[in-house]
């Protein structure tokens, strides 16, 4: 496959829009790859370095021979805003992924990704987790291929040493014993019981869930059990200090890979990141995976999460064929396809799962198999025109929370001022 660069999409565009002012100029010709093959464009973020892309376009090709993707590879930073530039500009790129819902929705509203309910119902409504973001009154633009969601991940040999078995239905108080229980010193070497990364997703985005909150409400109560949770992590030195964290800039993946953390709660995304260190000979973790600690001990499991999806330009070259590759990505054969690699498929069912933990390397437990089973994921941010300037707020009042510059009662009673003024104008 062939990669679009930048420099390339500029050009098309400012030649697209230099035949527009041209009276009776004819609209440019269908992109044909060399040997006769449709070529369909995709956009996407990274390409060398996210194989998921490489896994999903190498397998349609196979099954359709007569298809050419091409990637139109953006630096992962840029790609919100030059995805958006070529939108404007009247870029034909075929397919656009969708990084985030928050821009999804931007882009849907303002007329500029085709509809594609015919595709989603193919596919399977019940069976994509994450659909609902992509709902925009009954109709959707974008199908979800990738579904990540936050568990908690374990060093089996750090809890078997201290006497403990796997963390199985745990609720916060008892992660927090446990994790206390957990956190070792000898020679000069500290072992933690946890590790909590500075995100304030680790703390916002599971009180609401786990809740039933509403980030962009202006009301934040619902946050204090959860920061008064990691603060007493903190304190007791279960977990390493928030300031510190951010100051070193600490890498979540070397507290777990080197054996400095023996719990942590963190995205599904990261399991492929452990079996390629292991793989690699980075790291000999024996590690495990559990449901997301719980507020009650009711059995039932709520995390949070984020959906990756496919979108059809309004402009594509090629229609039907991006809605055919979206079909296929999204579906069984694509979710088995990156499945194969460690990341999540938004498509859940028994053939999938089983392909997933069919990986060399990937816990086999039934306590990890559940840990895939949540039975609900929330958003991790509300798909709103308010959520990016209220997001800005919250990371800020969250910082000063966690280093212990505001109180948790009045950092969250500044949080609701400041997000009613700032944002929802009230």
């Amino acid at each position: 496959m062939k990669r679009t660069t930048l420099a390339a999409i500029a050009l098309a565009v400012t030649a697209g829009l230099g035949l527009t002012g041209c009276a009776g100029a004819a609209g440019p010709a269908e992109p044909q790859s060399q040997d006769g093959k449709t070529r369909l464009t995709v956009s996407v973020w990274n390409y060398e370095g996210t194989p998921e892309f490489k896994a999903l376009f190498d397998g349609y090709e196979a099954a359709n021979p007569d298809v050419d993707i091409e990637p139109v590879d953006i630096l992962a930073d840029d790609y919100p805003q030059k995805v958006t530039t070529m939108l404007a500009g009247g870029d034909t790129t075929d397919v656009l992924t969708m990084k985030n819902v928050i821009d999804y929705a931007r882009y849907a509203n303002n007329g500029q990704l085709q509809e594609i309910n015919g595709v989603v119902d193919t596919v399977g409504k019940d069976d994509l987790a994450g659909l609902d973001a992509f709902d925009i009154d009954g109709k959707y633009y974008a199908a979800p291929y990738r579904q990540d969601f936050w568990l908690l991940y374990y060093n089996k040999e750090l809890l078997k040493a201290a006497g403990v078995e796997e963390p199985k239905d745990l609720t916060w108080d008892e992660y927090t014993a446990l994790a206390q229980k957990l956190t070792t010193e000898a020679g000069g070497k500290k072992v933690y019981g946890t590790y909590h990364h500075i995100w304030r997703s680790v703390v916002q985005a599971i009180a609401a869930a786990q809740n039933g909150g509403d980030q962009i409400s202006g009301e934040y109560g619902f946050f204090e059990d959860q920061y008064n949770t990691t603060l007493e992590l903190q304190k007791s030195g279960a977990t390493l200090d928030f300031g510190t964290a951010k100051s070193q800039k600490t890498s979540y993946r070397t507290m777990f890979e080197t054996g400095q953390a023996a719990m942590m709660p963190m995205g599904t995304w990261y399991i492929a990141g452990v079996l390629q260190a292991k793989k690699d000979g980075k790291t000999d973790v024996d590690w495990g995976l559990a449901p997301l600690p719980q507020k009650d001990s009711n059995g039932k499991v709520s995390t949070f999460g984020s959906p990756t999806a496919f979108a059809v330009n309004k402009n594509a070259a090629h229609s039907e064929e991006a809605r055919k590759f979206i079909e296929w990505a999204a579906g069984e054969e694509g979710a088995k396809a990156i499945s194969k690699i460690g990341v999540v498929p938004a498509l859940q069912n028994d053939a999938v799962t089983d392909t997933y933990f069919q990986l060399e390397g990937l816990p086999t437990d039934e306590l990890s198999k559940k840990a895939f089973s949540p039975d609900e994921t929330a958003l991790e941010m509300p798909v709103s025109d308010k959520s990016a300037a209220t997001d800005k707020i919250l990371n800020q009042e969250h910082d000063l929370i966690m280093v212990g510059e505001r109180s948790v009662a009045d950092g969250i009673t500044e949080m609701g001022k400041r997000v009613k003024s700032e944002v929802l104008g009230q």
